[in-house]
């Protein structure tokens, strides 16, 4: 795909919302003493290798789209948007209530957009929420919307407590581990994000472009189900990374302004220390430009990348005008790069 130049697309507002139960890594492995004393593994691995000290899960009663909602109704609220004026609705969640309905549909009854509003899901894994960003960009830009809603609602409780009840098991294996050791490292939260003409913005966050480059024949590298996810986590890393690096030199032909020189802070997608040091020194990335939260957040899939936006947005790590670049790798694999002035 060629890369995709925005004319009239803009940011107006992202709100995000975590849950308040936390669940330390520490805590996960105290749950799998007995097993990680009888294959020989020692105390402090989860956190030793992902850098991750704790995640958040949601209620186990609340769904992707409930907590898509309450992020919906916030992001609504504080931007003014009429709920009226929403021409589409977007879903990027993997967590799922159903197989069907979508959950955009449900989000879509939830907060009782209008009949002409368009709903749908969009389904790449943790590139979802740019790819969706995109999507009401291109329409924006065709003049069939004037705003649309994206919300992206993740709850990792269920498939990390059916892992561990897995790896409690007396017949787990070291490879079972091994396996299965990337969804300990999930967390949960939900954000949504509405995207304006620029001429109806008040906040002025431009769109300006974006770039994606795929690498399918890895695309089996990391399976997910409602209660079960596999990964040979060090191929992922190690071609995720090589897909993110001609990714990044498309965007350096492509894109205005796209070196590290130019760009002020970067809202990358984040599942652990190790990926973030190797993709820098793959990029040349100036490690300070980066705002981070996997440490205490884990990684929350095709969330992370908005929820790491608003956070940097409301902490005031990003100013008027900052080039901002939004950066994804997500299982397929596929690679996403997105340009925005804020």
């Amino acid at each position: 795909m060629q890369p995709i130049f925005f004319k009239n697309a803009a940011i107006e507002a992202v709100a995000c919302a975590l849950p308040t139960t936390i669940v330390s890594s520490a805590d996960i492995e105290s749950q799998l003493s007995a097993t990680l004393e009888r294959i020989g593994i020692k105390p402090g691995i989860i956190e030793g290798l992902s850098g991750i000290r704790e995640r958040r899960f949601w209620d186990a009663d609340q769904q992707a789209s409930d907590v898509a909602t309450r992020a919906a109704e916030q992001v609504l609220e504080e931007s003014g948007v009429p709920r009226e004026a929403i021409g589409c609705l977007i879903s990027t969640s993997v967590s799922k209530d159903y197989i069907e309905p979508s959950v955009a549909s449900l989000v879509h009854g939830n907060l009782g957009l209008a009949d002409n509003c368009i709903n749908y899901d969009i389904g790449n894994a943790c590139l979802g929420f740019v790819n969706a960003m995109s999507s009401v960009g291109m329409m924006i830009d065709a003049g069939l919307v004037d705003y649309g809603l994206i919300v992206d609602g993740e709850n990792s409780r269920e498939v990390v407590e059916a892992t561990i009840e897995r790896l409690r098991q007396p017949d787990a294996k070291p490879e079972d581990f091994r396996d299965q050791f990337a969804t300990l490292t999930l967390g949960s939260g939900a954000v949504a994000m509405i995207v304006c003409r620029r001429d109806l913005s008040t906040s002025g966050h431009a769109i300006n472009g974006s770039v994606t480059r795929a690498a399918t024949r890895h695309s089996r590298l990391c399976l997910g189900q409602r209660d079960r996810m596999s990964a040979d986590a060090s191929k992922v890393l190690i071609f995720g990374v090589e897909l993110a690096k001609k990714t990044w030199d498309l965007a350096s032909r492509s894109l205005a302004n796209w070196s590290d020189a130019q760009i002020d802070a970067y809202m990358p997608h984040q599942v652990s220390r190790r990926n973030m040091e190797v993709l820098n020194e793959k990029l040349g990335l100036t490690p300070e430009k980066q705002h981070l939260n996997f440490p205490s957040l884990g990684n929350i899939g095709p969330a992370a990348v908005p929820i790491t936006l608003c956070q940097a947005a409301e902490s005031g790590r990003i100013r008027s005008n900052d080039h901002v670049a939004l950066m994804g790798i997500g299982s397929g694999l596929n690679c996403s790069m997105m340009s925005v002035t804020w």
